[in-house]
């Protein structure tokens, strides 16, 4: 006696079908052949791509691994050195100062800016659905739309020894806390991580403002239901609904303090001295003025994987199932 699904007998060369339909219909070569066929197409598609990313992402960067071994002033014969360059690199006092730099700039780019962006978005969500709303995020947004390069020159300007913040600091009596912002070796790197927080600022506020709006609003009628303050709604609903969003906040920030070049460029140069001086900008000058390719190779390498030893645990730890 057969089953309801049916049996072929034994080297009829039909496959039986699983399911439902006619368990007697085969399944048919060409289906399978097509199949395959689509997977190459779909790679036929993608191959262009792949091409570009390889040519100039994938290529520059095994030639970067590939001159870090070598010394290097770019014109003449290189000579092989090994790891060299990646020894001086942790053992030069100036490089290691240089690299700290950058992780102090994390703290102004990354950590002050979202916890302003948390604080700034749970205001502006409830003013979201009003007349003022789309005004208030397109202000926010203007940093991120102006070039960083105007925004470097705003800024020295304003933090001069007679710009608009020591103005407004004579005007309200604070003559003896005035000074050259840029220019001194204990302010400097704080004004250039003030002008990062404000740059930031606005990305993390629109991206948190944007999770927030998906936030289920029952979640927050049974918090106050079960008599939730605002913090402790904050902290029960808003803070665990918004893991994914701080994530690609603390992500694109600390690649964004950790890769600076254009701010510090133009508003300090890197003075006083060594004070504000970043890899991304370091490695500019040892590659063109110095002439120690091979060096700046090897300072590129380890600045890459300073952002992936940064941003990994960032990921791993944001990626968690939603609740």
């Amino acid at each position: 006696m057969t089953s309801a699904l049916g049996s072929a007998p034994a080297g009829s060369g039909i496959t039986p079908r699983s399911g439902g339909g006619n368990p007697d219909q085969p399944v048919r070569p060409h289906r399978k052949r097509w199949g395959r066929t689509a997977r190459w197409i779909g790679w036929l598609w993608v191959l262009p791509a792949l091409i570009m990313y390889g040519f100039f992402v994938l290529r520059p960067l095994a030639m970067t691994v590939q001159y870090s071994l070598y010394r290097w002033n770019g014109i003449g014969p290189a000579r092989w050195v090994g790891f060299e360059n990646y020894l001086t690199v942790f053992t030069d006092r100036d490089l290691l100062k240089i690299i700290t730099n950058a992780f102090v700039l994390i703290i102004f780019f990354s950590f002050i800016p979202v916890l302003l962006g948390l604080l700034v978005a749970s205001l502006v969500r409830r003013i979201t659905t009003g007349p003022g709303g789309t005004l208030v995020r397109t202000v926010l947004f203007l940093p991120q739309v102006i070039p960083l390069v105007a925004a470097g020159i705003a800024w020295s300007w304003m933090l001069s020894s007679s710009g608009l913040v020591n103005q407004a600091m004579r005007a309200v009596g604070l003559d003896a806390l005035t000074r050259s912002w840029l220019g001194e070796f204990t302010t400097a790197l704080p004004a250039v991580g003030v002008i990062g927080t404000w740059v930031m600022l606005g990305l993390c506020t629109i991206l948190l403002v944007t999770g927030m709006s998906k936030i289920d609003p029952s979640l927050y009628e049974a918090a106050r239901m079960d008599g939730a303050g605002p913090i402790r709604e904050f902290f029960a609903v808003t803070l665990p609904s918004l893991r994914q969003e701080i994530g690609v906040c603390l992500t694109v920030t600390i690649i964004a303090a950790l890769a600076s070049f254009d701010i510090v460029y133009i508003s300090t140069s890197g003075g006083p001295g060594i004070q504000t001086t970043v890899p991304g900008l370091e490695i500019y000058r040892l590659a063109f003025s110095q002439r120690q390719v091979g060096l700046a190779s090897a300072l590129g390498v380890v600045l890459m994987l300073l952002v992936v030893l940064c941003v990994l645990p960032i990921q791993r730890l944001t990626r968690g199932e939603k609740a």
